[in-house]
């Protein structure tokens, strides 16, 4: 789960806790919004932790260098910025 679905979930959540005045019967719809907003900071909070990973600032990086000498070699180098 990304940080966008995370912060559409947080918006649902908040919009049925705080904007909707309906009462049913059988569950409590602010509730839903409630357990809808922890999950969205739980994703937000977890994207952040992992956000390194997934080549977000710094991450991966691939280089190609040629070299131009008479054989025309190709020489690749991978580094990983950490």
């Amino acid at each position: 789960m990304g940080i966008g679905t995370s912060l559409f979930l947080l918006a649902v959540g908040a919009v049925l806790r705080f904007a909707v005045d309906v009462t049913t019967n059988g569950f409590n719809i602010h509730n839903i919004g409630v357990i809808l907003m922890v999950i969205g900071a739980i994703g937000i909070l977890l994207s952040l932790a992992f956000w390194n990973s997934w080549g977000g600032m710094g991450g991966y990086r691939r280089e190609t260098v040629v070299d131009g000498g008479p054989s025309r070699r190709r020489r690749v180098v991978d580094e990983e910025v950490v």
